[in-house]
Parts: C-alpha cells; sequence; structure tokens
C-alpha cells in the first residue's frame, strides 16, 4: 500500500504544481491588463489640462463637454489609443522573431525588418509626398520584401537563425545608410516631419493615421496569439515540432508575415520607436512561467512601455520628448543587461 500512494503523491504534486502555474500566468496576465487600462486612462486625464473621470466618461459617451471634447475625443484619445495598438503590434513581432530564432537579440529592429518599414517611410516623407495610408501599404512591402531577401538567404544549407540574425544586422546598417542619405536631402519643409518621425513619435496623432494601424492590429494580432502554441513547439526544435504532426515551413511563414506585417504598419504609424520590440519579449517571459505563451504578455508589456514613456516623456521634463527618445535613454542599459545574462 505504501509503494502504491508515491505515484499517486508524485501526480498530485505534479498537478498542484501546474496549476500553481497556470495562476501565475493568469494573475501576470490581468495585472498588465490592468496596468495598460490604467495608464490608458491617466493618458485621457492628464496634460496642460486636466479632466475629470466624469468629464472623460461623458466625452467617450459621445456628449459635448466643453473643451475636453476636442482635448479628449480629438487629441489625447486617438493618442492614446494608438499608443496601446503600437505597443500591442511591437510586442508581438518582437516576441515572435525572439522565440523563433531562439535569440533574445533577434527583434525586428535589430535584423533590419524595422529598418525596411524605416526607409520606406522616409523615403515615401521626403521625396513621394505621400499619405499615410499610402504611407504604410509601403513601409509594409518594403519590410515584407527586406523579410523575405533575409529569410531566403538564410536558408543556404538549411535554416539558421543565427545566420538570418547576422544578415539581417547587415541589411539594417544598410538601410540606415539609405536613411541618413534621404535624410541629407530631404527639404527644410520635410525634414522636421522626418526627423521626429524617425525617432518614434505620438505626436500629432490621429484616427487618420492611426486607422491603418487600428485596423491591421484587430485583424492580425488575434491570429498571432491563436498560433501561440505553434510557435512554443517551434522554439524547442524542428524535430519535435514536425512529431506533433507541424508544417514547419510553413508554420514559420506564417508567424514572420504576421510579425512583419505588425511591425512594420506600426511603423509607418508611429516611426520605429526604439527598443521597444527588442524590450517586450524578454520582460514578458521573466513574467511568466517558462513554457506558456509569451505573445500575449509581450503585447501588455508592449502597450505598457508605449504609454508609460509616452506619459513621462510629456510630463515629467521640463520640455517634451517624443516617446522614441525614452525607450531609447531604457533600451541601451535593458540591452547590457540582455548581454549580460546571455553571457551568464
Amino acid at each position: 500500500m505504501t509503494k502504491l500512494s508515491y505515484p499517486a503523491l508524485s501526480a498530485d504534486r505534479l498537478r498542484a504544481q501546474r496549476n500553481r502555474r497556470r495562476a501565475r500566468y493568469a494573475v501576470a496576465l490581468a495585472l498588465l491588463g490592468i496596468a495598460v487600462l490604467a495608464l490608458w486612462w491617466i493618458t485621457l486625464m492628464v496634460g496642460e489640462t486636466t479632466y475629470s473621470a466624469g468629464e472623460i466618461l461623458r466625452v467617450l459617451r459621445g456628449q459635448t463637454v466643453p473643451g475636453a471634447s476636442f482635448t479628449v475625443g480629438d487629441l489625447r484619445l486617438p493618442r492614446a489609443t494608438a499608443a496601446v495598438a503600437a505597443g500591442i503590434a511591437f510586442g508581438i513581432g518582437g516576441a515572435t522573431f525572439q522565440t523563433l530564432l531562439r535569440n533574445q537579440l533577434a527583434s525586428p529592429d535589430i535584423i533590419g525588418i524595422s529598418a525596411g518599414a524605416s526607409a520606406a517611410g522616409i523615403t515615401t516623407i521626403t521625396f513621394l509626398h505621400l499619405s499615410q495610408t499610402a504611407t504604410s501599404a509601403i513601409a509594409l512591402m518594403a519590410s515584407l520584401a527586406v523579410a523575405l531577401i533575409i529569410y531566403l538567404t538564410s536558408l543556404k544549407s538549411g535554416f539558421s537563425g543565427t545566420r538570418l540574425i547576422l544578415i539581417g544586422i547587415g541589411f539594417a546598417a544598410l538601410l540606415q545608410a539609405w536613411v541618413n542619405y534621404a535624410l541629407s536631402q530631404a527639404a527644410a519643409w520635410d525634414l522636421n516631419t522626418a526627423t521626429r518621425w524617425i525617432t518614434g513619435s505620438l505626436n500629432n496623432m490621429s484616427w487618420e493615421r492611426g486607422l491603418p494601424l487600428l485596423v491591421v492590429v484587430a485583424v492580425v494580432a488575434p491570429g498571432m496569439l491563436v498560433l501561440s502554441h505553434v510557435l512554443n513547439l517551434l522554439a524547442l526544435n524542428d524535430e519535435i515540432a514536425i512529431g506533433f504532426g507541424l508544417r514547419v515551413n510553413l508554420s514559420r511563414v506564417l508567424l514572420i508575415l504576421g510579425a512583419v506585417t505588425l511591425v512594420s504598419v506600426a511603423t509607418a504609424a508611429t516611426g520605429p520607436i526604439a527598443f521597444l520590440a527588442f524590450m517586450s519579449g524578454p520582460i514578458a517571459s521573466w513574467l511568466v512561467p517558462r513554457g506558456f505563451p509569451v505573445l500575449a504578455p509581450a503585447a501588455l508589456v508592449g502597450a505598457v512601455l508605449v504609454l508609460a514613456a509616452d506619459l513621462a516623456g510629456q510630463l515629467f521634463f521640463g520640455t517634451r520628448y517624443p516617446v522614441g527618445v525614452i525607450t531609447g535613454v531604457l533600451g541601451a542599459p535593458f540591452l547590457i543587461l540582455v548581454l549580460i545574462r546571455s553571457h551568464r
């Protein structure tokens, strides 16, 4: 009887441990969701003029509130909503590449994906003077083209994540050189817009400017979350994924396509917000138990980072800084921390 009790006890312990891990994952998601909603609400309330919660609610219901209807409804609401959408897009995109390539340095802003969108965006601003919708479309096509070239180049003798990262870094340097050239050739009236955009900014955000981003996030992000379990299998190795009946190449292409779409459209709307895609995944992986899907927490972490950085840039200094400046200041030491942890 005593011997027979040990397996049951072990199974009970494993079940309890699994339940604790699930509870920790759910709590982390809930706290991140609450943080996003709180920061979004604060963004609507505070600024040069602070409005009460009642006034905000009336504006959200469509009622006319003197002063608040314009400031909140036309200025702060699209800015805060675009900040959430951009954070979700960059967070999912960054975590997808980092998990797929099994390397925390493999974020879109390091391996050239964001650089493709940046180069396309700067080109449309400085030379073509196209609309926001056209800019988003061209940035998407440029990012997809860069991602395809990098992916196909890395397929020599089989897919290699390390080879893809190195090739991507080379493409990022090449595209950054083009961005610098385009800025040097920009007319005076375009230079200010291009410089602000390349920094990563939510300034002058409107519903028209943010609409492509909101639509793409609403369509693509849920599909990426559904594929989270596929991403976890690919993160182990291709043999295990094939053993589970997964079509590895097709799954990898679908995940890359979704991540590139999110990152490129977000870049077209807000500019390349520095280190955002890079930071979201590792922070999310530190908050949730190992083995659980990281895309949902990474999306929420990205939204928290954008909202918090935008608030800090607008309120906490003597002058107003674009959100990309704040994330850049945070991202540089974070990169060093990740390198140190990876080395250990």
